[in-house]
């Protein structure tokens, strides 16, 4: 079963949960739902109304705390403790494991000294403990670790949840990147025709060169044939003549 496929399943019992409790109730939801170790997408259970009903309340941290794993990183977390509930181990992993997918959005070569510093990690082997263990086994990512240049190299990195606003910006890169695709096409399309024109062109001038070629040979032949035939000289009249007078 692949990581999407599994998503959906956990995505789904959350939602159900959500659904039907309220109010303070909803804490252990969002707890569950932020330690589980293969949830890493919460923006369908931010959509619950229950959920959304939180805000302005005495529970809204349980809101804020479910915005920041589908938004946040571990660096947020920590800008933002006091204002948040405390994370258990499990939910500083799954953040931990967030700010990775957060960082492979926008560079597919990730320095360990940044990834040191983003996830509070002392040295180079605990950092590559946790790549291989808790981020290239869990499927949510795939690379390959360069101790020589000191860096994660990211083939693959699942995605994140949309942040508010941010669908606009993909829809726009979308349509640029489809207007640039059409005018590619045409652009290939086009060099296609000439292409085909010169092809045309080519046959058109190999065939007269031919023909030309053909005219030459028949010309050539010709006088070949005017020189190689015998001819009456002056003196082979005069024989001529003689003979006949005899």
């Amino acid at each position: 079963m692949d990581i999407e496929q599994k998503q959906t399943e956990f995505i789904d019992h959350f939602v159900k949960q959500a659904s039907s409790l309220k109010g303070s109730a909803l804490s252990s939801v969002v707890t569950d739902a932020t330690s589980h170790p293969s949830l890493f997408a919460f923006s369908e259970i931010l959509a619950v109304p229950n959920v959304v009903e939180l805000e302005g309340t005495e529970h809204s941290v349980y809101l804020d705390l479910l915005r920041l794993f589908a938004y946040g990183t571990w660096s947020d977390y920590k800008s933002n403790s006091s204002r948040l509930p405390e994370l258990g181990s499990d939910q500083a992993l799954k953040l931990k494991q967030l700010t990775v997918l957060t960082l492979a959005e926008t560079n597919k070569v990730l320095a360990y000294d940044q990834l040191m510093q983003e996830l509070d990690v002392t040295n180079v082997r605990e950092l590559e403990d946790f790549l291989i263990n808790e981020c290239m086994y869990a499927g949510i990512v795939r690379g390959k670790l360069d101790q020589l240049r000191r860096c994660f190299e990211v083939q693959f990195a699942a995605g994140r949840d949309l942040r508010p606003g941010q669908l606009g910006g993909m829809i726009r890169t979308l349509s640029n990147w489809l207007t640039t695709s059409d005018n590619l096409l045409v652009s290939i399309q086009d060099k296609i025709k000439w292409a085909d024109n010169m092809s045309e062109l080519d046959k058109k001038h190999r065939k007269d060169v031919e023909d030309r070629v053909e005219e030459v040979k028949k010309s050539l032949s010709m006088k070949l044939q005017t020189v190689s035939r015998p001819t009456l000289t002056s003196e082979s009249m005069r024989r001529s003549t003689l003979n006949l007078v005899e």
